[in-house]
């Protein structure tokens, strides 16, 4: 587990997972199930390297090389839904299971991984072999190819959108731990931006974009892209300092931290399998809204954290707000996201929805953790009161992005597609 280094700020091994645009456009243009499955062999692969590693260079590597895997993974699973299942009930409840499973997977890592690390932390990698091999045995099985959609792809924007991700996700990360204004967060931040900005005038300008700019044409559509960054940006720095808390400031082993996290898993499993019944009766962006304001009303809770503040009076009804809001929220989210695209363009959407989430957990963990790390005045080995006065500052920043999503997700109202 993460531990915290000279100004609270997060000492670990974690490297970032940049996911760009690319592996979605080609998910496009070669088959959804010809980028699923060597997506996932590479994952495999690179798990197998990282839990092999001899030392610290190859196992970034390692961690890097799982990043390409799911960079091309990730969006053809997403786009198989959308070209699967027809829009409607049937993709709202497909979107239903996945956003379950999607979830769960990420709470069940943080109720899982206290127990392997105390086995060996080389367990964290290689559990993903056997679930992998498996992935790949019953898509070749069951998933059919989808068509391919001829054109080439842009060479430019995938660099320059490849390039910018990698720069902008790693000075998100190296912030948390190295500062803001720190030398190599400013020498990654600033041309991360501009290759970004570069990538923007590439897609108006290219006759066969990787990522078509009238996909954000759509208030709703770009308004989910929005809120999706910001409810991951809420979270993702949440999660991490939920697990150091439970860990330096409750006392708790990390083998009994894990399950700690249990209410969080139950209630976001529940909720996502309600939305997709809800979808129909209040319409998605009521349920997005809704989802986004359990997670500030969750944040607010998590505020209120004082020294005297145990297990069952102050983090087990935040973390029931945050499953109920997660499993509410991203169900509509997207299902907004895919609804009313051709099929050559579903890859794309979704391969921008993977590099939208990644930017924003890198983005919530560089703030939440730098106001925490202020908040604990710079303590290597804080108190418990400090800790719970640095969680509570540090989430007023997760209820400021959960607040402006749910701004966002009020203001996003649909508007009728462009004609194509």
């Amino acid at each position: 587990m993460a531990h915290l280094g000279e100004g609270g700020a997060p000492r670990e091994g974690r490297a970032g997972q940049p996911v760009d645009p690319l592996g979605g456009r080609a998910s496009d243009l070669l088959g959804r199930r010809r980028m699923l499955t060597p997506g996932l062999l590479v994952v495999v692969a690179a798990s197998l390297l990282g839990g092999l590693a001899p030392n610290a260079g190859v196992l970034v590597a390692a961690r890097a090389l799982q990043g390409v895997g799911f960079a091309f993974a990730a969006p053809a699973a997403l786009s198989l839904i959308a070209v699967t299942f027809a829009e409607g009930p049937a993709r709202a409840r497909a979107l239903g299971v996945f956003s379950t499973v999607a979830g769960l997977g990420i709470t069940l890592g943080l109720i899982l991984g206290g127990l392997l690390t105390a086995l060996s932390w080389r367990l964290v990698f290689f559990v993903n072999v056997p679930i992998g091999l498996a992935a790949v045995l019953l898509a070749h099985r069951h998933l059919p190819e989808t068509e391919r959609h001829p054109g080439r792809p842009d060479l430019p924007g995938a660099l320059a959108s490849t390039a910018g991700t990698t720069a902008l996700v790693y000075g998100l990360i190296h912030a948390s731990s190295a500062g803001w204004a720190a030398p190599a967060t400013v020498t990654a931040l600033l041309p991360g931006a501009v290759l970004l900005a570069a990538f923007v005038l590439v897609q108006a300008r290219s006759a066969r974009p990787l990522v078509p700019l009238r996909l954000l044409a759509r208030r709703d559509r770009s308004g989910a892209y929005a809120v999706f960054l910001l409810l991951f940006a809420a979270t993702g720095g949440t999660y991490f300092l939920l697990s150091l808390y439970v860990q330096d400031g409750l006392g708790l082993s990390p083998l009994a931290a894990g399950p700690a996290f249990l209410p969080l898993a139950a209630a976001q499993f529940t909720a996502a399998r309600s939305a997709p019944k809800l979808i129909p009766r209040y319409g998605a962006r009521p349920l997005a809204v809704t989802g986004a304001a359990l997670l500030l009303a969750s944040s607010l809770w998590l505020a209120t954290t004082g020294p005297g503040s145990g297990y069952w009076g102050g983090l087990f009804g935040p973390l029931l707000l945050l499953g109920a809001g997660l499993g509410l929220g991203f169900v509509p989210l997207n299902a907004t996201v895919l609804s009313g695209l051709a099929p050559a363009e579903t890859g794309a959407a979704s391969g921008l929805l993977q590099a939208v989430q990644q930017v924003g957990l890198s983005l919530g963990v560089a703030v939440l953790v730098t106001v925490y790390g202020r908040a604990v005045h710079g303590s290597a080995h804080p108190a418990r009161a400090e800790l719970a006065h640095g969680l509570a500052t540090a989430v007023t920043a997760a209820a400021a992005f959960s607040a402006l999503a749910v701004l966002i997700g009020l203001l996003a109202r649909t508007r009728p597609a462009p004609p194509t």
